[in-house]
């Protein structure tokens, strides 16, 4: 597959040219997959390049090919012969015919379309965040340092102070009453932060920029009812209760009752596993998809997200354990999980924590990752959720097999290990 061309090649038996070339509209798509079912190709492999496969393997779909999609690392170690289109579509239907190749695991076609509606999500929300720091610069460059009065300004109290300043309120005084009754400054130091020096380019600069981030807002909304009119299409499988304590909603998270929906949609309370929010399920599914039966075990889904180690070994002698380098967004969503936990008073926490003491701070993140990858596998396919046994059972755990370490070495040298009496 190519932006311009596409090669396709089949066996020698079936027709006198095997290897055809094709253009890349729909009408040459459509074209080659009735060259394909006329001749009674039954299966096609196609290679995956950039998103030009994508049309193409739609295409083929409806003609019932049965497309399977490869990885071009799949075939590099089979081909020692120089790099062609020619040669390439020539040796992909070998391999196939074969059936050497593995298919790349693709997520079914409404996960398709939630992962579009996620991945604007988040593009939406980087770009609101590139104006929230652009809202900060303009602030500072005038010295109203609304930051250090307000944890967040574009929280209620920082919204309604920037709003007033482009209303023409000038008084500190003022602003300083907008504040939410839950703010935890006191008017008297918002005052103080909030007296400055105003330019008119630098509120020019804050009027736009406050005009952006609304306008992204009104978009994520936007993603948002279509997330949520999607996951309403899809089959009922568990009832829990509409009574469930609903926590506060967190900054950039769904506008709808996310934990809700997706109970009822997957069969099972993911959000209940420690560190995963909405989002973050959502983004999850949305990349690997709701059927995770496509991997054998626990251990193959973790491979597949980029969060087990590496295999590389030479004679029984590991040369790196280093998990491989990808782009799996749902790794990346996992992984921001994973570093939240370890502030917390988990059993991931306390594991992250001593991982981290040990390795450092980027493998015990990749190491709490991991295992959340396998909770959100176990429960999906078991319909439990894997329950948080808490930080004290970690260390309660990390104490006993060290003990049996002590242990162990103690009766190789012929010792014996004596607890001390405590002092009377």
């Amino acid at each position: 597959m190519g932006s311009d061309t596409v090669w396709v090649c089949v066996g020698e038996h079936l027709s006198e040219s095997p290897v055809r070339v094709f253009g890349t509209t729909t009408a040459q798509l459509r074209m080659s997959a009735e060259w394909m079912h006329s001749i009674g190709v039954d299966t096609v492999a196609l290679e995956a390049t950039g998103v030009y496969w994508v049309a193409a393997y739609e295409i083929y779909e409806q003609y019932g090919l049965r497309p399977i999609l490869i990885n071009s690392h799949a075939i590099r170690s089979f081909n020692g012969m120089k790099k062609s289109d020619f040669i390439d579509c020539q040796w992909i239907q070998l391999l196939h015919t074969f059936g050497i190749l593995q298919p790349a695991v693709r997520a079914e076609a409404n996960m398709i379309e939630l992962r579009a509606y996620m991945r604007q999500r988040k593009t939406l929300t980087e770009q609101c965040s590139e104006h929230i720091q652009r809202m900060q610069k303009a602030l500072t460059l005038m010295n109203v340092r609304l930051d250090q009065a307000v944890t967040d300004i574009t929280g209620v109290t920082g919204m309604r102070i920037m709003r007033a300043i482009l209303e023409g309120e000038r008084d500190p005084a003022r602003l300083a009453a907008l504040r939410d009754r839950g703010c935890a400054k006191s008017e008297s130091e918002i005052t103080e932060a909030l007296t400055g020096h105003w330019r008119d380019e630098q509120l020019f600069v804050l009027k736009q920029t406050i005009e952006l981030w609304d306008f992204c807002q009104k978009l994520m909304r936007e993603c948002d009812d279509h997330i949520e009119a999607l996951m309403g299409t899809l089959p009922v499988r568990a009832c829990p209760d509409k009574k469930a304590p609903q926590s506060k909603r967190r900054k950039n998270q769904v506008s709808f009752d996310g934990r809700f929906l997706l109970h009822e949609r997957l069969g099972v309370d993911l959000v209940a596993i420690k560190g995963l929010d909405v989002l973050t399920i959502l983004t999850v599914i949305s990349e690997s998809g709701m059927d995770l039966s496509r991997f054998p075990t626990e251990k193959h889904y973790v491979s597949w997200l980029g969060l087990a180690p590496g295999t590389r070994k030479s004679g029984h002698r590991v040369l790196s354990a280093r998990s491989r380098r990808t782009t799996n967004r749902a790794a990346t969503a996992l992984r921001l999980a994973a570093q939240s936990l370890l502030k917390s008073d988990s059993e991931l926490g306390a594991f992250g924590r001593t991982l981290r003491a040990r390795t450092g701070a980027e493998k015990a993140i990749t190491a709490v990752a991991a295992k959340l990858a396998r909770r959100i596998y176990l429960s999906m396919q078991t319909g439990r959720v894997c329950e948080d046994r808490g930080a004290s059972y970690h260390d309660q755990q990390h104490h006993e097999r060290h003990l049996a370490s002590l242990h162990k070495r103690a009766r190789r040298l012929g010792m014996q290990l004596v607890p001390l009496q405590p002092c009377a």
